[in-house]
């Protein structure tokens, strides 16, 4: 896909009314709601995942990040809670997207490569046709305690530069991105998207001065 002039910009991590009033008053673009995970930061159940969904204005896309694996799961899940996007943080393990897409007419579906290496390139182009967009993050699946978003770390961007012009679908760049970095990042990426969590925190709360930032930098972007 073709660099994107102004990257859209997404606020993970969401996870309290104010942290969405914050993050909308700034008119971001999508927010995330992180459901059950194994690790990482802003868990959230799904019952306070659906009222901040119902609170998402409709211009701002609600980001459901889920850590199921099979369609069954998954689809249960977006009922439990009305996003408008599955954030699939994990590979499918049983079923397929054309299950989601069947039962889930209209919710849009994200899935997360975590980029750890090059073989990340041949998994997006596997994934790519299936889905509404990709999101390259730099978690890692094989460890006991399964990383899937949240670690704050940054991957190689050469490796996330390659996948965005071999795909023909919206790339969302995340992992470890801050106010400091994140001009770099999309000068070297030039992704749909940048999503942040940890870079725009302080102590595990969102911190209005860094927010604030972090979009300033993005919106004064010109390539």
């Amino acid at each position: 896909m073709n660099p994107t002039l102004r990257p859209r910009i997404k606020i993970c991590c969401i996870s309290t009314r104010q942290e969405l009033e914050a993050a909308v008053g700034l008119g971001v673009d999508a927010l995330g709601l992180v459901a059950r995970m194994p690790s990482g930061p802003g868990i959230i159940p799904d019952d306070l995942v659906r009222e901040l969904c119902r609170r998402t204005p409709p211009s701002v896309a609600s980001f459901l990040l889920t850590s199921e694996t099979t369609t069954q799961a998954i689809i249960a899940h977006q009922c439990r809670t009305a996003a408008d996007t599955l954030q699939i943080v994990d590979a499918l393990s049983e079923g397929t997207y054309k299950d989601l897409r069947t039962a889930l007419p209209g919710i849009s579906l994200v899935q997360v490569i975590h980029v750890n290496g090059p073989e990340a390139f041949d998994e997006a182009k596997r994934v790519a046709p299936h889905v509404d967009g990709v999101l390259l993050d730099s978690g890692n699946p094989k460890l006991p305690v399964k990383e899937l978003g949240g670690t704050g770390r940054v991957h190689n961007w050469d490796i996330s530069r390659r996948i965005r012009e071999a795909l023909d679908i919206p790339v969302f760049l995340a992992g470890g991105l801050n106010a400091e970095n994140v001009r770099e990042a999309i000068e070297t990426v030039h992704p749909f998207g940048v999503d942040v969590c940890s870079g725009v925190r302080t102590d595990g709360h969102l911190d209005s001065q860094k927010l604030h930032r972090f979009v300033d930098v993005v919106r004064q972007y010109v390539p």
